[in-house]
């Protein structure tokens, strides 16, 4: 997808300095471009001689038009002096994106006792009146604009921008139908249309098998792209030359299904039809894949698929997921878990070089696992999930800890109170899936749920008022 764009509306309001306004709306501008997060910045330079939003209905209508022209992802309304609350409530109530609350921190009046900006005031007005307008808006606390809480909320804000915007442009590529003893798989396809706008876009596995064999017949360059990559990159000795053509073709042809139905995920039938049909486990495609940015989860798991999503925008989708099954507590460790799966985790996260392997737990031990331990280190665990029309998001930390070797790709890791989230996930409305990531994502998560009606944030660790303190500054 293209650069997220942030539509930059700095306001002021008449009876305070003009000119100290002005002064503020560049030095916000060259300070949000230095924070270096790769946004396209749409301004109001030429709506007005000063590009600045203040209290002129026309100009607000103005500001509308280009946000609109220009298709941005989210509003910052950075109140440069007390502001322009109308025409802030207008804007934002007109586009239905993020908003961002903000001002700097004033100065001492002045000698004479006159002050020049009174922001804080102004953001308390804008803060009103936007709950009057029905908008939902993240607020950063009134700090000055070198203040490590300003970057902090700031950066937070375009990482839940970046997830809202993924999130209303959902399509899931499904790989056949769950398997049939997997009841926890239930989703409600037509209850994520009518509620959140996601698109799951059916194939069945006839259509990947026939797609693969047509790949490994034909070739091509990204055919032996994949195959070079695998051979490279995996010890590949336990499986034959075919088994890395076909697990290779099993890759091409998922990722060209996914281009052509501009899916954001897929959610494949892993087992067991498909080694039946194409004699490979697809555990190494998914890793590879998911590696690429198109992340894939197994046993046609639409909702880990959208967790997935999530959490790659999150993280600026500069960082893998990987998806994992809630498998055993640790054997010593009271507070340890077993994240593990048959063979999916990215390659780029094993430790040393992965193995591509037959699969342990099938009879016909099919190749196309990819094994190893994972990089432990700090990772955020989340899950959306929902039943009777009520939809959350599990949101918790990890760390990575020492443990006893498994088959399979798989981590050990350590949380805080693991009881408590062993009876939050059993209650419900979660499952033994969960999806975890190298970045601590789940702030932005937990703000991205502000802008989606019916997702309501569940964090286990840290807790919501962690959070909240976090982003203002108060720990």
């Amino acid at each position: 997808m293209r650069r997220l764009k942030l539509g930059y509306a700095p306001t002021r309001r008449f009876v305070f300095s003009a000119e100290d306004a002005f002064r503020y709306k560049q030095m916000i501008r060259e300070k949000i471009e230095s924070f270096g997060l790769g946004i396209d910045i749409v301004d109001l330079e030429g709506i007005n001689e000063e590009g600045l939003l203040y209290n002129d209905l026309a100009g607000a209508e103005r500001v509308i038009e280009r946000f609109r022209k220009e298709d941005v992802d989210a509003v910052f309304f950075p109140h440069c002096n007390f502001g322009t609350e109308d025409a802030v409530a207008r804007v934002a109530k007109a586009l239905g994106k993020p908003v961002l609350l903000w001002g700097p921190r004033d100065e001492s009046p002045l000698e004479d006792g006159m002050r020049l900006r009174d922001t804080q005031c102004g953001l308390f007005a804008t803060g009103k009146v936007l709950r009057r307008f029905n908008v939902p808006f993240t607020y950063v606390t009134n700090t000055r604009v070198d203040d490590p809480v300003f970057e902090r909320g700031f950066v937070n804000f375009i990482a839940a921008a970046n997830v809202v915007r993924h999130f209303r442009n959902l399509r899931i590529l499904q790989i056949g139908p769950r398997p049939a003893s997997f009841w926890t798989m239930i989703c409600n396809e037509g209850e994520l249309l009518e509620r959140f706008g996601i698109e799951i876009h059916p194939i069945t596995l006839v259509d990947i098998q026939r797609a693969g064999e047509r790949i490994a017949k034909k070739g091509g360059p990204e055919l032996k792209e994949a195959i070079d990559y695998i051979k490279a990159t995996l010890d590949w000795s336990e499986v034959s030359e075919d088994d890395v053509r076909r697990i290779a073709a099993l890759k091409v042809a998922m990722r060209t299904y996914a281009r052509e139905t501009q899916s954001s995920a897929i959610a494949i039938q892993c087992w067991s039809s498909l080694q039946d049909a194409m004699g490979i486990m697809p555990c190494l495609a998914n890793a590879i894949l998911t590696d690429e940015q198109i992340p894939v989860t197994c046993e046609t798991d639409i909702h880990g698929a959208i967790t997935s999503v999530m959490m790659q925008a999150a993280a600026f989708n500069e960082a893998p997921t990987f998806f994992a099954d809630l498998t055993i507590r640790h054997p010593e460790n009271d507070n340890g878990e077993l994240l593990f799966h048959c063979g999916n985790f990215p390659v780029s996260l094993v430790e040393g070089r992965p193995k591509l392997r037959r699969h342990f737990l099938f009879d016909d031990h099919s190749p196309g696992t990819n094994e190893g331990r994972i990089k432990g280190g700090s990772v955020s665990l989340a899950r959306f999930d929902g039943d009777h029309g009520e939809y959350s998001l599990f949101l918790g930390r990890a760390r990575g800890s020492e443990g006893p070797y498994t088959r399979g790709t798989y981590v050990w890791v350590e949380v805080n109170d693991w009881p408590l989230w062993e009876e939050k996930l059993v209650t419900g409305p979660y499952v033994h899936h969960i999806v975890g990531i190298h970045a601590n994502v789940i702030p932005a998560l937990y703000e991205a749920c502000r802008y989606i009606p019916g997702l309501k944030p569940d964090p286990v660790d840290p807790t919501e008022d962690e959070i909240r303190a976090w982003l203002r500054g108060s720990k």
